[in-house]
């Protein structure tokens, strides 16, 4: 009975490693992240990853958690988001993060830098429209600056618009005072940030997990 579950389960993690491109060794702690964060149940909801003392003052904590639940990250092709995700859904957000691996052709490694590109843009899109409007973006730049203590929150809004006004200028050039500006697409949003160092900054610490051991591929 023991060896059949056993056998069932690296079937299982090998379906997964397929499609993710973790190794079965990468799968495997992942999995047991999943069953602490859980305390041992088949799902995963807010409320667990809101007990993660790591994340209790990151800036952005509400955009951390609400990314693992957002439809758009799971592979599910529509907005919304669920109530309480599964390991395979835990993996297809993890995936997110995962480093390049080494050996990739230009084209692979455009199209990995598209798609963590892509998930920050969904953190950031909050009514899922597939634009950041300036009040997302206020948003976002209030909750960096003000809640870390650095600045007030006016200064913070001040600093938000004139931000936004200038990637305006980036992605539409020149605007006339009373033009209004729609807000940040996707393709905006690759133009302006197009010598991000994404590799670096996408890091999943607060799990407690070292992301190195998340490059993909198999380990040697």
């Amino acid at each position: 009975m023991g060896a059949s579950q056993s056998a069932g389960t690296e079937h299982e993690f090998q379906e997964l490693a397929d499609r993710t491109g973790f190794s079965l060794e990468q799968i495997g702690n992942l999995n047991k992240r999943f069953r602490q964060l859980s305390n041992n149940e088949e799902t995963l909801s807010r409320e667990d990853l809101a007990s993660i003392p790591a994340l209790d003052n990151n800036p952005i904590r509400a955009q951390i958690i609400n990314a693992f639940f957002d439809k758009r990250n799971l592979h599910q092709n529509e907005a919304g988001t669920v109530q309480e995700i599964g390991f395979e859904e835990f993996l297809m957000v993890m995936s997110h993060f995962r480093p390049a691996a080494m050996g990739i052709t230009e084209e692979e490694r455009e199209n990995l830098r598209r798609e963590k590109l892509q998930f920050l843009f969904n953190m950031h899109d909050t009514d899922s429209d597939g634009t950041i409007t300036l009040e997302e973006y206020r948003r976002v730049v209030e909750e960096l600056l003000s809640k870390a203590g650095m600045i007030g929150q006016e200064t913070a809004k001040a600093i938000a618009d004139a931000a936004m006004l200038e990637v305006a200028g980036t992605t539409r050039g020149k605007m006339e005072p009373d033009e209004f500006y729609e807000g940040i697409t996707f393709e905006h949003f690759l133009q302006i940030l197009k010598t991000f160092d994404i590799e670096t900054r996408m890091h999943v610490r607060f799990l407690n997990m070292d992301t190195a051991t998340l490059r993909c591929g198999k380990s040697k």
